[in-house]
Protein backbone atom coordinates (compact mmCIF):
# COMPACT_ATOMS: atom_id res chain seq x y z
CA UNK A 1 0.00 0.00 0.00
CA UNK A 2 1.13 3.71 -1.16
CA UNK A 3 0.66 6.34 1.26
CA UNK A 4 0.05 9.81 -0.71
CA UNK A 5 3.18 11.97 0.53
CA UNK A 6 2.62 15.64 0.94
CA UNK A 7 6.15 17.79 1.64
CA UNK A 8 5.12 20.74 3.02
CA UNK A 9 7.76 23.33 3.24
CA UNK A 10 7.19 26.17 5.79
CA UNK A 11 9.21 29.23 6.52
CA UNK A 12 10.07 33.00 7.11
CA UNK A 13 10.68 35.00 4.01
CA UNK A 14 12.08 38.50 4.36
CA UNK A 15 12.62 40.89 1.62
CA UNK A 16 14.72 44.26 2.47
CA UNK A 17 13.72 46.43 0.44
CA UNK A 18 10.18 47.40 -1.12
CA UNK A 19 11.05 46.35 -4.66
CA UNK A 20 12.18 42.55 -3.66
CA UNK A 21 8.61 40.33 -3.61
CA UNK A 22 7.88 37.06 -2.96
CA UNK A 23 8.82 35.15 -6.13
CA UNK A 24 5.99 33.51 -8.86
CA UNK A 25 6.28 29.73 -7.50
CA UNK A 26 5.90 31.27 -3.64
CA UNK A 27 2.57 33.47 -4.75
CA UNK A 28 1.29 30.49 -6.61
CA UNK A 29 2.12 28.29 -3.49
CA UNK A 30 0.94 30.53 -0.22
CA UNK A 31 -0.80 33.45 -1.33
CA UNK A 32 -3.95 32.04 -3.14
CA UNK A 33 -7.20 31.61 -1.91
CA UNK A 34 -9.25 34.34 0.69
CA UNK A 35 -7.22 36.76 2.11
CA UNK A 36 -7.80 39.60 4.84
CA UNK A 37 -5.94 42.66 4.70
CA UNK A 38 -5.17 44.61 7.93
CA UNK A 39 -3.46 48.04 8.31
CA UNK A 40 -1.78 49.27 10.79
CA UNK A 41 0.76 51.88 12.56
CA UNK A 42 1.21 55.64 11.47
CA UNK A 43 -0.88 56.16 8.38
CA UNK A 44 -1.72 53.00 8.02
CA UNK A 45 1.44 52.03 6.40
CA UNK A 46 1.74 48.64 7.75
CA UNK A 47 -0.37 46.27 6.00
CA UNK A 48 -0.77 42.64 6.50
CA UNK A 49 -2.36 40.48 4.13
CA UNK A 50 -3.33 36.78 5.69
CA UNK A 51 -4.35 33.61 3.41
CA UNK A 52 -5.03 30.09 4.57
CA UNK A 53 -1.38 29.05 4.23
CA UNK A 54 0.15 32.56 4.42
CA UNK A 55 0.93 36.02 6.13
CA UNK A 56 2.23 38.80 3.69
CA UNK A 57 3.44 41.99 6.22
CA UNK A 58 4.46 45.38 4.27
CA UNK A 59 6.02 47.53 5.84
CA UNK A 60 6.06 51.00 3.64
CA UNK A 61 7.95 53.22 6.43
CA UNK A 62 10.98 51.36 5.85
CA UNK A 63 9.95 48.95 2.74
CA UNK A 64 10.58 45.72 4.61
CA UNK A 65 8.47 42.49 3.42
CA UNK A 66 8.09 39.76 4.51
CA UNK A 67 6.19 36.25 4.11
CA UNK A 68 5.34 33.95 6.47
CA UNK A 69 4.35 30.28 5.69
CA UNK A 70 3.06 27.50 7.18
CA UNK A 71 0.83 27.25 10.40
CA UNK A 72 3.64 27.60 13.04
CA UNK A 73 5.22 30.53 11.56
CA UNK A 74 2.31 32.23 10.34
CA UNK A 75 1.59 32.84 13.75
CA UNK A 76 4.88 34.76 14.24
CA UNK A 77 3.65 37.42 12.38
CA UNK A 78 1.74 39.34 15.24
CA UNK A 79 5.07 39.17 16.75
CA UNK A 80 6.69 40.99 13.98
CA UNK A 81 3.92 43.44 13.55
CA UNK A 82 4.39 44.28 17.70
CA UNK A 83 8.36 44.65 16.68
CA UNK A 84 7.69 46.96 14.12
CA UNK A 85 5.10 49.38 15.50
CA UNK A 86 7.70 49.60 18.61
CA UNK A 87 10.63 50.08 16.61
CA UNK A 88 8.57 53.12 14.36
CA UNK A 89 7.21 54.50 17.56
CA UNK A 90 10.61 54.75 19.08
CA UNK A 91 12.31 56.09 16.07
CA UNK A 92 9.41 59.08 16.51
CA UNK A 93 10.22 59.01 20.28
CA UNK A 94 13.73 59.01 20.36
CA UNK A 95 14.17 61.76 17.64
CA UNK A 96 11.72 63.78 19.96
CA UNK A 97 14.16 63.49 22.63
CA UNK A 98 16.97 65.33 21.24
CA UNK A 99 17.38 68.93 21.41
CA UNK A 100 19.67 71.20 19.01
CA UNK A 101 22.23 73.90 20.51
CA UNK A 102 19.53 76.64 19.59
CA UNK A 103 17.01 74.97 21.90
CA UNK A 104 18.89 74.45 24.83
CA UNK A 105 18.39 77.64 27.06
Amino acid sequence: MRYNERVITTGVFRYDNKYAAPTKEQRERYMKGESEEHLFGPDDQIMLVVYDEAAYLKDDIDGTRVLFTGAKDKGKVYDEIKRLLDEHENKVDGSRSFKSGSEIE
